[in-house]
């Protein structure tokens, strides 16, 4: 890739916490110009306040100031690859993060969701289709059903609060990204019951989400390794071999 970067700064008399009228702003970080501004087109037409950049130490200092809600993120980037950019921004942001590779090896998706990033698309690969799955994502619902009390799901020492979005393993808290707080959350709404990969990436990603559902698998590892469980005990997510998995008892 070439490693010219290219920059669109919302206007300058904007105070750095404002918000576009839409309530909206996304960045793509992606060091090929022409790729960058077609995504960056698509995202204005949906709504978005569009940020481009092809740096990735660039895209850190933008995303401090402009409190994206969606990154676009190409994993070769110049100066700080995509996997560093998720990794800082992860420690300030819970934006929705979509990593783009030209790399077709299992190990670089594998690698880019263990730092945060939702969801990962391979070039090459239709704006449609990308824009497509950010409105999934942003369509997510905050609660299970808005018409119920709010309330408190437990397993043992793991308290999760789905109204307020809010994890807690013996009274600590445990930060959680978006995604992986929804996959916990689908889990704990009928604890009982086995649920498949494929209901999952329903649950979470939409009904129209097409990829390899072993990204299910991916977060479950977070969740576990976040929680303090492991697939063998299976305290709080338990595997259900050759099925899916579904909440244990935190014993």
């Amino acid at each position: 890739m070439a490693s010219t970067s290219h920059t669109s700064v919302p206007n300058s008399d904007a105070s750095p916490g404002s918000r576009p009228p839409a309530g909206l702003r996304a960045m793509v970080v992606e060091d090929e110009a022409a790729l960058a501004n077609l995504i960056g087109s698509y995202l204005e037409r949906d709504g978005f306040e569009a940020t481009i950049t092809g740096d990735g130490a660039e895209a850190i200092a933008l995303a401090r100031r402009i409190d994206p809600d969606v990154l676009v993120l190409d994993l070769g980037l110049p100066s700080l690859d995509g996997v560093e950019v998720c990794r800082q921004l992860r420690t300030f942001s819970d934006a929705y993060v979509v990593m783009l590779t030209a790399r077709t090896e299992e190990l670089d998706t594998l690698i880019g969701l263990s730092v945060g990033a939702d969801d990962y698309m391979t070039k090459p690969f239709g704006p449609r289709e990308l824009i497509a799955r950010i409105q999934a994502m942003m369509r997510r619902p905050r609660t299970t059903d808005t018409a119920r009390s709010r309330q408190i799901r437990t397993f043992g020492d793991l308290s999760i609060d789905v109204e307020g979005r809010e994890v807690t393993v013996d009274g600590v808290p445990v930060s959680l990204t978006r995604t992986e707080f929804d996959v916990l959350a689908a889990l704990s709404q009928d604890p009982g019951i086995v649920i498949t990969r494929a209901q999952l990436i329903g649950a979470v990603w939409g009904p129209n989400w097409v990829g390899d559902e072993h990204l299910v698998d991916v977060h479950i590892g977070h969740l576990r390794r976040k929680l303090g469980d492991d697939a063998t005990r299976g305290r709080y997510v338990r595997t259900v071999r050759g099925v899916g998995y579904r909440m244990g008892t935190g014993r």
